[in-house]
């Protein structure tokens, strides 16, 4: 089933905590001089237009990056993430927004090499012209639980793998628990960052697949959520988070200074929050 677009929801408040929480992660990746492998099992098309069809029809972005642009002066600890932005876009009006293997391409060093995965026979051919074809970068045509796999351990130690499905089928919360164990049974020293969506009370299986994961052999785990309105009884989307296993070093204390302002100014009612806590805190 190959129905779900990223474009609809493009630049959206999952898409905020989603990609500053990566630029926070690779900026920090990036202090140390040794080169890292970066895998991206849901790449999506890289770049996207907040003015297109498929983003008009939801308007998620005006609720979005688009209400956070004239705020950005109260976060310059998400400076990088903004210049991202800023780089496609000219003064105030922001109409093309990264994906995150574009916000990973512009970020990596030259040293390090990049695995962008995606099945959608749409967005395969998309993210190729929307991306620079660099030696360093390999566009893969495949299942990005099968990719991941079949691609770690790499041959570098260190790495950053973006595990980002669109949860539009109940199983994809089981991948997501399968693959990520198997892939860290290979590879126990790479940073796994999961997405996933907080969905309303009767489509939400996030607890589910969080209690499996916490049950592992993981050395650690950081979740880290944000909600933008309280929960919904029936549809939507009011939240979305991301868990971290083997969080760079003080990315906790980070995320914290910057998810106040963020619920602040993205809350759509008095029920909005955030959170930052370990599942399983480092020994």
């Amino acid at each position: 089933m190959l129905s779900y677009r990223h474009a609809f929801h493009a630049g959206n408040h999952a898409d905020i905590l989603k990609h500053a929480t990566l630029t926070l992660m690779l900026s920090s990746l990036n202090q140390k001089p040794k080169p890292y492998y970066y895998i991206d099992t849901h790449a999506g098309a890289g770049l996207y237009r907040l003015d297109s069809g498929w983003s008009n029809k939801t308007g998620e972005a005006a609720l979005g990056i688009q209400k956070l642009w004239p705020h950005r002066a109260r976060l310059p600890q998400l400076k990088t993430y903004f210049d991202c932005i800023q780089a496609l876009n000219r003064g105030e009006t922001i109409i093309h927004y990264p994906g995150s293997p574009w916000i990973a391409q512009t970020l990596v060093r030259s040293t390090e090499h990049l695995v962008l995965i995606e099945l959608h026979p749409d967005d395969k051919n998309l993210i190729k012209s929307n991306l620079n074809q660099t030696k360093q970068t390999t566009f893969v045509v495949n299942d990005g639980f099968q990719e991941l796999i079949a691609r770690v351990p790499p041959s570098l130690k260190r790495g950053l793998v973006l595990i980002d499905p669109p949860y539009e089928l109940k199983q994809d919360y089981q991948r997501v628990t399968e693959s990520l164990a198997e892939a860290y049974k290979r590879w126990a020293t790479g940073v796994y960052a999961v997405w996933y969506p907080i969905l309303a009370n009767k489509r939400d299986h996030s607890d589910t697949m969080l209690r499996k994961i916490k049950q592992g052999a993981y050395s650690n785990l950081l979740k880290v959520e944000l909600k933008v309105m309280g929960a919904q009884s029936e549809f939507g989307m009011h939240g979305s988070g991301m868990l971290i296993v083997n969080a760079p070093w003080q990315l906790d204390r980070e995320l914290k200074t910057i998810l106040p302002t963020l619920t602040d100014i993205l809350a759509l009612d008095n029920q909005a929050s955030w959170s930052v806590e370990w599942l399983k805190e480092p020994s």
